[in-house]
């Protein structure tokens, strides 16, 4: 055996490699070691030697020639990084874009009219509509006397909801009036909360005493909502004392079964032949003052005030219509 393991060792040698110490042994006791030639010197395991061996050989056997030049070693770490580099580029260059974000539109919060307090908006126009040269009967409303043209208010407001009570307000009081020749038509509105004292403090300065008010419904529902704002604001109630014609009850009793319903918007179409285009419900008139409070666009607030605007032209033309029936 140990020929053999001298030409192990030759064969390690001409390989290029060197003898390696054999792992050390687990301790054995004494009872149980064999006897052994203290003088030899220690070997290691018959099949760890054999099997580094044969790993040599092969390895010897697949080396090139002697001779032949060997192939440059692998690339440093620093062209890794720069194939690393140049990988990034070509990846960057095939990355799609990031898209633009879409460009916002400029949001539309013109008023029309003119301001004229902080926050209080006033729209005149005209109706060529004169006024009428006699004063009127007002037997249609079941009392006697008459009226004169000049002293009747037409008057509607919008407001923030149809419940009523101190949470709702006015946010657009519209009147109209024979001015010169024809039917003036005026209207506050506001486009902030603070504004809301200026706009009954400028109302009550269209009214005297002489004035006769003309709603429709504005008995029950118009009226006391303002009468309620003046008196939250600690203003003077120009409202009380003044005589109120309210349009809706004479409507019913003259066309009340004839059509669906006896609405503003219905008997404006059916009595009145009024067809408006474009019109938007006052239903939705909260909504579109809200939303522009918050930061939205104008143009259904634009829209609310050519409803008002035309509601209260339509009542100058019901009361004529409604005289002449009770003729």
């Amino acid at each position: 055996m140990t020929l053999t393991l001298d030409k192990l060792r030759a064969l390690k040698r001409q390989a290029g490699a060197t003898d390696v110490p054999a792992p050390a042994a687990s301790p054995v006791p004494s009872a149980l070691r064999e006897p052994t030639n203290e003088a030899a010197a220690p070997v290691a395991p018959w099949e760890a030697v054999l099997g580094e061996a044969a790993s040599r050989a092969t390895a010897n056997d697949a080396a090139p020639d002697a001779g032949v030049a060997m192939p440059p070693a692998p690339a440093s770490s620093g062209k890794r990084s720069a194939d690393i580099d140049a990988l990034r580029r070509l990846l960057g260059l095939r990355e799609r874009a990031p898209s633009p974000l879409p460009r916002a539109r400029a949001v539309d919060r013109s008023l029309p009219g003119t301001e004229i307090d902080e926050g209080l908006w006033l729209i005149e126009s005209q109706v060529a509509h004169a006024a009428p040269d006699a004063p009127l009967p007002l037997e249609f409303a079941r009392r006697d006397g008459h009226v004169d043209a000049m002293d009747l208010l037409f008057f509607d407001t919008e407001t923030t909801g149809l419940a009523g009570g101190t949470g709702t307000r006015a946010f657009m009081i519209g009147a109209a009036d024979w001015h010169d020749g024809a039917l003036r038509v005026r209207q506050l509105y506001i486009a902030s909360m603070a504004a809301e004292r200026a706009m009954l403090r400028a109302f009550a300065s269209w009214l005297s005493p002489s004035t006769v008010l003309a709603s429709y419904n504005g008995r029950s529902y118009d009226a006391p909502l303002l009468r309620t704002r003046y008196r939250l604001a600690r203003l003077k109630d120009p409202l009380d004392g003044l005589d109120h014609l309210d349009l809706l009850h004479p409507s019913r009793r003259r066309w009340r079964g004839r059509w669906e319903n006896c609405r503003l918007a219905t008997i404006e179409r059916e009595a009145l032949r009024i067809l408006r285009e474009d019109d938007l419900p006052g239903s939705q008139a909260p909504a579109a003052w809200l939303s522009y409070l918050r930061g939205g666009a104008s143009t259904n607030l634009r829209r609310v005030a050519e409803h008002n605007r035309q509601d209260v032209a339509t009542l100058s033309q019901l009361l004529l219509r409604l005289c002449q029936s009770s003729e």
